[in-house]
């Protein structure tokens, strides 16, 4: 089981002492009408301001409470508000931002959803998740854990989670101008492995499926559906495709009538129902009407604002605690304020504090990474991540595709370029040459493609496609 997966679990069983921040509990009610979610918007705001460290930290060793930055997000507060005693130096987004560019960050056998979890969360806190440092390119990081032997998976196959969050950061974590950074191509084939791996019950778990008819034949997950249906949505699934409302259908084969919780594999729980409202919000389904509005008129944000304490803010994991959960208070307030598994940073209140922050150029002499894929027009993708020390504040496509033959991971992503220095048009690219109108093309960021040369300036953080065809 993933790293991600396993410490949210972990953080199920957790609970912090809050104090006065413990209070009533909302009474159970029917459709949450706009002024109940306004009011645990605003209420649980307040709940994961109060957990931010002394330092102006939220995310740190062990257990971390970075997920607070998608909620944030989500219910309208931007991270670079968020501060300790009102002191702007120690702000959210300022502090996860130093901790994510740290060299030894995240650990010394980091794990694809490391890097997944924090493109997701750097995102919504308002930070540019290819240009966190001169250093840290978080897509290029990801890139790096595709799998060649098994091309749409992202990290070993058998922690399915990894693929599912490699498309929740990638489809999810767009330019700063809301433009999808990561190619068509990449994109479906994260896809063709999530429906691949989707049960006969119409979910998924967190483990592979694909090919295994007993894993597809076994009750599915409900955290993992939600997460699913996000992450296949976020890269351009439409909700009314059939792998979604087989999805539907098994959610809603979950609905508790009486409360409007979905009963999850851990039991109705907060975190659960929160992913699976998240999976729900994210492909632009109500949550609290048609399949999701029980006989009772109870829906599955009914439930996630029951469990919440007010005015205290905080949600519970389980109907019995007492106590509040960190954890399930940022997967409750996500989920009740329409969040999916990030969001796009809202404008800062703070005078002068820009809504994104990133770097602009390459530090020359400092090592980084670049993301590439490589499309042959012909069925064959090759994705990786390019290890590039630039001689300059920017650096060209020609320098990148030299790195790429020599540094790439994994490797074989460029075996070859013609030609093989200079500035001029790429006419061949691992052995396959322009033909006609069938030709190299170049896309940054997703932007268009256009005729690939060798001397295209590519600067920090650029998301690079290489495609051949018309």
């Amino acid at each position: 089981m993933s790293r991600l997966l396993i410490s949210r679990r972990l953080a199920f069983t957790a609970t912090a002492a809050v104090g006065a921040l413990t209070l009533s509990v909302l009474p159970a009610a029917a459709t949450a009408t706009p002024a109940q979610i306004a009011t645990s918007k605003a209420n649980g705001v307040t709940y994961l301001k109060s957990l931010q460290g002394a330092d102006g930290s939220y995310a740190s060793a062990g257990l971390s409470n970075e997920w607070a930055f998608s909620a944030l997000a989500s219910a309208g507060t931007a991270a670079v508000d968020v501060t300790p005693g009102g002191d702007t130096t120690k702000n959210a987004r300022s502090v996860y931002r130093t901790l994510l560019a740290t060299a030894g960050w995240p650990s010394a056998a980091p794990v694809v959803t490391d890097y997944e979890r924090a493109t997701l969360n750097a995102y919504a806190a308002g930070i540019d998740p290819a240009r966190v440092s001169a250093s840290r390119n978080l897509i290029g990081d990801i890139y790096g854990y595709w799998q060649t032997a098994e091309p749409g998976y992202f990290g070993p196959s058998a922690n399915f989670n990894g693929t599912v969050f490699a498309a929740l950061a990638l489809g999810g974590a767009r330019t700063q101008a809301g433009t999808q950074r990561v190619p068509e191509s990449l994109r479906d084939s994260l896809v063709t492995r999530i429906r691949a791996n989707q049960h006969n019950d119409g979910g998924w778990n967190f483990g592979k499926a694909e090919g295994d008819p007993a894993a597809l034949a076994a009750t599915s997950d409900i955290d993992m559906t939600g997460a699913a249906m996000a992450a296949l949505c976020v890269s351009g699934v439409a909700n009314t495709d059939t792998v979604i409302g087989q999805a539907k259908s098994f959610l809603k084969s979950k609905l508790v009538t009486g409360s409007g919780a979905f009963n999850a594999m851990f039991g109705v729980n907060t975190d659960s129902n929160g992913w699976a409202v998240s999976g729900l919000n994210a492909c632009g389904i109500n949550p609290q009407t048609g399949d999701f509005l029980t006989s009772a008129g109870k829906t599955p944000v009914d439930f996630l604002i029951a469990q919440q304490f007010n005015p205290g803010g905080g949600f519970k994991y389980l109907p019995g605690d007492t106590a509040p959960s960190a954890y399930a208070s940022i997967d409750g307030l996500r989920a009740v304020a329409g969040g999916g598994f990030t969001a796009t940073p809202p404008v800062p209140v703070t005078s002068g504090a820009p809504r994104w922050v990133g770097q602009s150029t390459f530090a020359s002499g400092t090592a980084t990474k670049l993301a590439l894929t490589v499309d042959d027009g012909a069925g064959g993708l090759k994705v990786c991540s390019v290890a590039l020390t630039p001689t300059g504040t920017t650096s060209t496509l020609g320098a990148v595709l030299d790195s790429a033959a020599t540094t790439a991971t994994p490797s074989g992503c460029v075996s070859g370029v013609t030609p093989s220095s200079g500035t001029g048009t790429v006419t061949a690219l691992n052995g396959k040459a322009n033909s006609g109108s069938n030709t190299w093309k170049v896309s940054v960021d997703g932007s268009a493609f256009a005729a690939a040369a060798r001397g295209k300036v590519i600067n920090a953080g650029d998301t690079v496609a290489l495609r051949w065809g018309a």
